[in-house]
């Protein structure tokens, strides 16, 4: 059984708290040519932000999923394609590995069909998700690889996800996390801001994940990431 995550090779997180830039709309976010929308963020995100960036983008031909930063901000939307629900390998206690997600499923009618799971492994000690899961960031290519074999091998996971949130990454560790998956999908999220920077780290991952840059520089900036990774994959 294919997951469509298996033809991907970009993904745009749209932050629910951040603002598009002046004069583009959702319309424009989904024309960019990326393969699926992630809403999520990990601050100051509220179920009402999230439903606003769902109905905005709900009419246009692009899958979108929700990544829910703890229950409390789940929506449940027939617009939505699926949940992808955050586990962080590598962070400094249990709530984050299964803690919030014990929480999660005592929603009431959880759609199971459109729940998966990814198992994050964040590397930028800087980042607000590394610090609100105290993950242990100092980690060698060798800690990376062992991770996601943990994740792919131990635990069953199809998304393995690489985050450096905010900063380039180091293409040795991720090529490591890549090289050590069979079938998991590698997801790459940090620093990709131009046509090379994503043409380089998705050389290196099987999905790069671009986020900042919508609400920094805009839609145009994106358009190019977009085309650097499917130029990588291409090739």
């Amino acid at each position: 059984m294919n997951n469509p995550w298996d033809d991907w090779d970009h993904v745009l997180k749209v932050d629910p708290d951040k603002d598009l830039r002046p004069g583009e709309t959702f319309e424009d976010v989904c024309r960019t040519g990326t393969d699926a929308i992630e809403i999520g963020g990990t601050l100051d995100v509220t179920a009402e932000k999230m439903s606003r960036v769902v109905d905005a983008a709900a009419e246009y031909d692009v899958p979108l999923y929700q990544e829910p930063s703890n229950p409390g901000v789940v929506i449940d939307s027939p617009a939505l394609d699926g949940y992808l629900i955050p586990t962080v390998f590598n962070a400094g206690g249990p709530f984050w590995i299964t803690g919030a997600h014990k929480e999660w499923v005592r929603i009431d009618d959880l759609d199971w069909s459109r729940t998966h799971t990814e198992a994050y492994i964040v590397m930028n000690p800087e980042a607000s998700v590394a610090q609100l899961t105290e993950a242990d960031c100092d980690l060698s290519a060798d800690d990376v690889a062992a991770y996601a074999k943990v994740a792919e091998r131990m635990f069953g996971q199809e998304i393995v996800y690489v985050e450096y949130s905010g900063t380039f990454g180091d293409t040795e560790k991720v090529a490591a996390a890549h090289d050590a998956v069979a079938d998991a999908t590698l997801f790459y999220g940090g620093g990709i801001h131009d046509y090379e920077s994503a043409n380089e780290m998705a050389a290196h991952s099987d999905v790069i994940v671009v986020g900042d840059l919508l609400h920094d520089e805009g839609v145009d900036a994106v358009r190019e990431t977009v085309e650097g990774a499917k130029d990588a994959h291409d090739d």
